[in-house]
């Protein structure tokens, strides 16, 4: 678990949200996406109540605006999607500005973006103050399966050795005048990746021999044990909470 890499979402300070325990943080984001998701789309005022919430997170995260409306441009492809729905969906259709659309593709899309840009926003702030190697230890004290925690730490630890790896292949191409410029070059980019595939296995196996000769058994010791006490907890939740209540009355009123 002692994967320190500083990844590009994560913005590095000291506000009270940065330093909740991960595992928290984790539970109360999980926890605030299945309220969204549960809330009725009809209740539009609701989403605006869990925008308005995400918004006080960030404000007390000093998380800036600017930088989380970047980081939800990578909803782009759903955005796409959803404004789509009102003209293929079927139904009753609505005359808006001279176009027929489908009542039940706007509710739909409006259901999409409303829930999909909440959920992105919400997992953003989380990335923004928790990095890599605290978002493992969360995972590992929330007890997801340790072969899966394993996994996403090595692939953390050396995602960059093998993207420098490949930086390193492509200025060799480059050195010896090599310029992909159509199909008839595929062949040689074939060639490279099958070449990176076969030293990134070989690199396993060397790194595995090395964990078992140093008494590995499957499971990865334990470094930092993160607790979390009640009132940190509680902190955390108040989100999951407020938007619970937010929820209730959606579907109330």
């Amino acid at each position: 678990m002692g994967a320190g890499h500083a990844h590009k979402l994560y913005r590095h300070g000291h506000s009270p949200v940065h330093a909740l325990p991960p595992h928290t943080k984790l539970a109360a984001v999980f926890a605030f996406v299945l309220v969204v998701v549960s809330t009725p789309r009809e209740a539009m005022w609701a989403f605006g109540g869990y925008a308005v919430l995400l918004g006080v997170v960030a404000g007390v995260a000093r998380v800036p605006a600017g930088f989380l409306l970047r980081r939800l441009l990578i909803e782009v492809p759903f955005v796409a999607f959803a404004v789509l729905m009102p003209f293929v969906a079927e139904g009753e259709r609505v005359d808006v500005l001279g176009m027929s659309l489908s009542v039940n593709g706007l509710w739909g899309a409006w259901n999409v973006l409303a829930k999909g840009t909440l959920g992105v926003a919400a997992s953003v702030l989380l990335a923004a103050t928790t990095d890599l190697r605290e978002l493992l230890l969360g995972l590992q004290r929330l007890k997801l399966p340790p072969l899966l925690v394993q996994i996403a730490s090595f692939m953390i630890r050396y995602g960059d050795v093998i993207a420098d790896e490949m930086r390193r292949m492509r200025i060799a191409r480059e050195s010896r005048g090599f310029e992909a410029r159509g199909v008839r070059h595929w062949g040689v980019l074939a060639k490279s990746a099958g070449a990176l595939f076969i030293r990134s296995y070989e690199r396993g196996e060397r790194v595995h021999l090395a964990m078992v000769s140093r008494g590995y058994a499957g499971a990865m010791p334990v470094i930092d044990e993160v607790t979390a006490s009640r009132t940190q907890w509680s902190y955390a939740l108040t989100l999951p909470g407020t938007a619970l209540v937010v929820c209730l009355l959606g579907w109330s009123l």
